[in-house]
């Protein structure tokens, strides 16, 4: 899928390092943290902002177990026992990821969706996850302000909720940095090195960094992998647009996150606090022609749509006004799933792109068997259904919900 990188000879090197991660997003510091926890001595982490300043920040920050994708399931419910124990995990008094604890429901009427939310349900307990089919009276009294009456199945996962990518990125970075690794702010990655044909460190406008290992977690910017390497890298930037509304009824920290498959754009919507509802479509957003995490306009016309499918499902909230908005960016791959592990075509080199909205939820535990990967440990999980060769092959991880974040 591209040519073999060629060999050139390193130029003056600042520092040499047993691995080198470039991206300091939540993604990159979990796996600069666990390569450190695992022995690693010399990491340092490149990025071209400041700690969790980029796509991170902008998550909305849910966290669920509840994919059709199994693999997801499982770094998914490994992630989620991190956040539930994080100050404990990072052996860290003061770290919090903001966790919310208040459950997950999905719904499902008759139709295209229903299969699919059954089949998930089922693969999520025989992997060991907590999951409740509710009526829809039941349903009502979690989460009062919904309407459940077209509803044909209804889903609840109660070990789930929603927490702070931001806080979790920079507690990550600071357990880190306590175990020696190197953050380096404000430092723009050029290209790759090459020695004897493997990777050999990286070129960035603070000069040469040299290390055995280069971990590529770049999120939008993972094309990058492409103009370096001339390896086809599968991944598009796409901004998608969230409101926060306020409405005549609170919709409080107790009440569940919800996941409204019934909908057009397959809402999700959580609590922001007080009156106000987080909320977003799940399906495809706007493709960028290049990666740009600034935030965007929210055409009056997107505000207008979701406010309708809002308006359907929580009655009160058809008098709900815009409180707030702003815009997110996923790093998207054909299938919706990341590309994790070794490219085999250029030794030395690593790559976590592509999570498709799916990163925070997924990054502990992406971060854990990266780290593993790296430092030629067994790993937790198989990487083998995340490699960038099934889309060569044609093995492709697609979600039964078809194209959006659900997976």
């Amino acid at each position: 899928m591209g040519d073999e990188p060629t060999s050139t000879d390193l130029p003056p090197v600042t520092a040499t390092h047993d691995a080198i991660v470039i991206g300091a997003g939540v993604i990159g510091v979990s796996i600069a943290y666990h390569l450190a926890a695992f022995g690693a001595r010399n990491v340092v982490v490149l990025d071209r902002g400041q700690v969790g300043s980029g796509t991170s920040s902008q998550s909305s920050g849910i966290l669920r177990t509840h994919y059709s994708v199994p693999e997801n399931v499982e770094l998914a419910r490994r992630s989620w026992q991190v956040f539930d124990s994080f100050a404990a995990y990072l052996d860290d008094d003061e770290a919090s990821a903001g966790l919310v604890k208040c459950g997950y429901l999905i719904a499902a009427p008759e139709g295209a969706k229903l299969a699919p939310l059954r089949a998930a349900l089922m693969a999520q307990e025989s992997q060991g996850i907590a999951v409740q089919v509710l009526s829809a009276q039941e349903a009502a009294l979690r989460l009062p302000l919904c309407r459940f009456d077209d509803a044909a199945l209804i889903g609840f996962e109660p070990e789930a909720g929603f927490a702070d990518a931001y806080l979790v990125a920079t507690g990550f970075a600071r357990a880190a940095r306590r175990r020696g690794v190197k953050i380096v702010e404000g430092v723009e990655v050029e290209g790759l090195v090459f020695e004897r044909g493997r990777v050999a460190g990286v070129e960035t406008s603070q000069g040469c960094f040299a290390g055995a290992t280069v971990v590529s977690a770049q999120n939008i910017w993972a094309r990058d992998i492409e103009r370096w390497t001339g390896i086809e890298t599968p991944v598009r930037a796409e901004r998608h647009g969230v409101l926060a509304l306020a409405g005549p009824e609170p919709y409080t920290f107790s009440m569940p996150v919800y996941k409204d498959l019934g909908s057009p754009g397959m809402l999700y919507c959580r609590s922001y606090g007080g009156t106000q509802m987080l909320v977003s479509e799940g399906g495809a957003g706007e493709t960028l022609a290049e990666p740009d995490n600034q935030q965007g306009d929210i055409p009056i016309d997107d505000v207008l749509r979701v406010g309708a499918q809002v308006a359907e499902r929580f009655p009160s909230y058809a008098a709900a006004g815009l409180a707030s908005s702003w815009t997110g960016v996923y790093d998207v791959t054909p299938d919706w799933n990341p590309v994790l592990g070794r490219l085999p075509d250029v030794p030395g080199l690593v790559v976590a792109y592509g999570f498709s909205g799916h990163g925070f939820k997924l990054s502990p535990a992406v971060g854990r068997v990266l780290a593993q990967e790296v430092l030629g440990l067994p790993t937790d999980t198989s990487l083998a259904p995340y490699a960038l060769e099934r889309f060569r092959s044609g093995r492709l991880l697609r979600g039964r919900y078809g194209a959006g974040a659900v997976s």
